[in-house]
């Protein structure tokens, strides 16, 4: 989600998550959905299968409506939890009763957060003035020569209870998102993939056009401070998907989900879904890439199954601040899109299969779609819990590609019923047996599931956990 006025031509309007609400988005009013089906203000509504088991209320500098709770990573009793003003670190020993253990300001949207060892990332997609956490913002229009700043802050969690910043490594427009890749043999080093993208159609200072790739940073394990922009790779030379009335054109990445012990990653590029060879951590790729013109209007985010034989990507319409599970929108748009990976090696190829979207109508006021989510580790069976903004969190079920079925689903009425205000769960992902969301307004939530279908999943194992950099779960079975 992003904060500040986006880059260029869709300045208009406010952006958020994945892009601007584009105003092509918008050309006609959406149906009011049916009030019978939507609970009231704050109202909570679920399957009986799941419930809230905790609520940790924003506080502090983190509280305001515009200081919005981003992205999740774990880290054996921790969750580390972004916000456009820094980031949290709770402590979740007890699900039932997190407790914070540090609040760590150091503005700059969208702070989206992952963990490696001793080191924790931090993404920067916002202007500043510099790379410390005391900088200020610095608006599109000033002067070319005024000092600009974006990219990625690492910060030491050894104690994680008092991270201490290292250093910071600036990319071409930012970091949206971030995910990371372990160097192999005795490279002694995490890669971070920076994904970031220019909405703009002129050149700006720290973001020219065309922007057609991604930003690989290197980080010596044992001198983080080394941390340093090592390659540039262009994934889309002839420029990628020109965009269309309806879809947003390539011009970077929004997201890139890591498979590291298959050498694969799923890369959702705002026009195009990608497949990417990553054997070569510091020089990935493309494989094949994929779009969908018709139904997807801006590629967001992508999960494997654990045998990395397909891939969820997420189509983030109206860029996360629009109300697009109403009727007049449909079940194709604003939803997932699974997609089986067929062939071998550099003949891999991505094939359609299906559609899953949530079932349920929202108020004209709540911004629903599509968004951040993780694979739930069941044996023998490919089910995924999603956040999908005010339209609350899904488990469902993608065993059979073409027909994905939901398990379970929670969710909270609207914020207000005069006026959209951005909220719902940014993330929601599984950990150690419990569903953990950050909700953009109302906190930081732990969910229980009791169902037969993923009472088996792998629970009460303590490990590392970026959404972004998938692991192999067999190795828990």
């Amino acid at each position: 989600m992003r904060h500040p006025a986006p880059r260029g031509r869709f300045k208009r309007l406010a952006s958020f998550g994945a892009v601007a609400v584009l105003t092509s988005f918008l050309v006609t009013a959406p149906a009011q959905a049916d009030p019978a089906t939507i609970p009231g203000v704050d109202e909570i509504v679920s399957s009986p299968n799941i419930k809230l088991i905790a609520n940790e209320p924003k506080t502090g500098p983190f509280a305001a409506e515009n200081a919005l709770n981003s992205d999740l990573a774990f880290q054996g009793k921790y969750a580390f939890a972004g916000n456009y003003n820094g980031f949290t670190v709770w402590d979740i020993s007890n699900p039932k009763d997190p407790v914070q253990a540090v609040q760590v300001l150091c503005p700059g949207a969208q702070n989206d957060v992952s963990v490696y060892g001793n080191l924790l990332f931090l993404g920067t997609d916002s202007i500043r003035s510099d790379d410390s956490c005391s900088s200020v913002g610095v608006p599109n229009s000033a002067p070319p020569e005024t000092p600009r700043w974006e990219g990625v802050k690492v910060f030491d969690i050894s104690d994680p209870r008092n991270p201490q910043y290292v250093t910071a490594v600036k990319t071409d427009c930012g970091s949206h998102t971030l995910s990371l890749v372990p160097g192999k043999g005795r490279d002694r080093s995490v890669y971070a993939y920076v994904s970031s993208y220019n909405l703009d159609v002129v050149d700006l200072p720290n973001c020219a056009q065309p922007h057609d790739k991604i930003s690989v940073i290197r980080v010596p394990l044992k001198k983080p401070a080394e941390a340093a922009l090592v390659s540039t790779p262009v994934l889309f030379p002839d420029g990628g998907f020109p965009g269309d009335a309806d879809s947003r054109n390539t011009s970077g990445c929004h997201d890139i989900t890591a498979y590291p012990e298959k050498d694969i990653a799923a890369g959702a590029c705002m026009g195009d879904g990608v497949l990417l060879d990553i054997s070569k951590p510091a020089a990935p790729k493309v494989i094949t890439t994929v779009r969908d013109a018709e139904n997807f209007a801006f590629w967001h985010s992508a999960t494997f199954n654990n045998d990395a034989t397909k891939v969820v990507f997420t189509d983030e319409l109206g860029g996360g601040g629009g109300a697009e599970c109403l009727p007049s929108i449909g079940a194709t748009k604003g939803a997932d899109a699974i997609y089986d990976i067929t062939g071998r090696g550099s003949k891999r190829k991505l094939e359609f299969r299906s559609y899953f979207k949530i079932p349920r109508e929202n108020a004209v006021t709540e911004n629903c779609v599509a968004h951040n989510g993780s694979l739930i580790p069941v044996k023998g069976r490919d089910i995924m819990v999603q956040a999908w903004y005010q339209g609350g969190i899904s488990v469902w079920d993608f065993t059979n590609s073409r027909k994905p079925v939901e398990i379970a689903y929670w969710e909270r009425g609207p914020l207000s019923t005069d006026r959209l205000i951005v909220g719902g769960s940014w993330s929601a992902y599984w950990y150690n047996g419990y569903i953990y969301s950050n909700d953009i307004q109302k906190g930081f939530d732990v969910l229980e599931v009791s169902d037969r279908r993923i009472d088996k999943a792998e629970r009460e194992k303590t490990w590392q956990f970026n959404p972004q950099t998938q692991t192999d779960y067999r190795k828990y079975w």
